[in-house]
């Protein structure tokens, strides 16, 4: 489905992707960890489009993303949901309003249409009750799971999560996990940007580590977890997991 062949990205001096490749198949939940300053972050933002790449080429279907057919390329972003760490809520709209924008922009919806998809996904994520509401009234863990029913309004092919828990409180987080834990269960590919180890081990099936902007380790969730094979990725795991 996506395939990243050989690519870097430079700010300035500092190497934040390099030379990576990876393969995304449809139905994947490929959970990107490792420690902060890895390029994490970077990759998945390289993969949407929303950071130009610096080498190398990314592949969607099996078609080469080029940002100098921008027609082709606004369709091919389109087709990939993204979820910021930080919701990207509009403020002075309300959560329906937040979830029917870009339907009427840009795939060219009635606002009949628009809101009754908008409902559909609110109700999805369990927040259909919220939607006159605004953002600024809602706790950290509704904004997200608004936030995820946005991108999901778009029917998105796959869905992309940049630390979609980090700016949470801790009881919050359960929230937004088990929303992300029900799209996977339904088939929806996902590449994660995450801290979150049980989500990696319990509900992703492949890891992919990376360290200073390289991948250090691939393999399923399960194999990573029990028997990582670089020092690395040891050394990471006896930081990060509690028995």
């Amino acid at each position: 489905m996506i395939k990243v062949e050989h690519v870097s990205k430079n700010f300035g001096r500092t190497h934040a992707v390099n030379d990576v490749s990876l393969t995304i198949n449809k139905g994947d939940i490929i959970s990107l960890i490792g420690p902060s300053g890895s390029g994490k972050s970077t990759l998945l933002r390289c993969i949407h489009g929303l950071e130009k790449i610096d080498g190398g080429a990314i592949y969607l279907d099996g078609e080469k993303m080029d940002p100098s057919d921008k027609a082709k390329y606004r369709k091919q972003r389109a087709r990939m949901g993204f979820v910021f760490q930080h919701f990207n809520l509009f403020p002075n709209m309300t959560v329906l309003e937040n979830c029917t924008l870009a339907q009427i922009q840009v795939l060219g919806k009635s606002k009949e249409e628009a809101e009754k998809t908008a409902n559909e996904y609110l109700q999805k994520v369990g927040l259909l009750e919220k939607k006159d509401s605004y953002p600024n009234n809602l706790s950290g863990g509704q904004k997200q799971r608004v936030a995820i029913a946005r991108a999901l309004c778009m029917a998105p092919d796959m869905m992309l999560f940049d630390e979609p828990t980090s700016a949470l409180d801790p009881e919050m987080i359960k929230e937004v996990l088990d929303v992300m834990k029900d799209l996977g269960a339904q088939g929806m590919t996902m590449i994660v940007v995450t801290h979150e180890m049980g989500f990696a081990r319990k509900v992703g099936n492949r890891v992919v580590f990376l360290d200073q902007g390289e991948i250090v380790e691939e393999a399923t969730s399960e194999q990573f977890f029990s028997n990582p094979q670089s020092d690395r990725a040891r050394d990471f795991l006896s930081k990060v997991m509690y028995d």
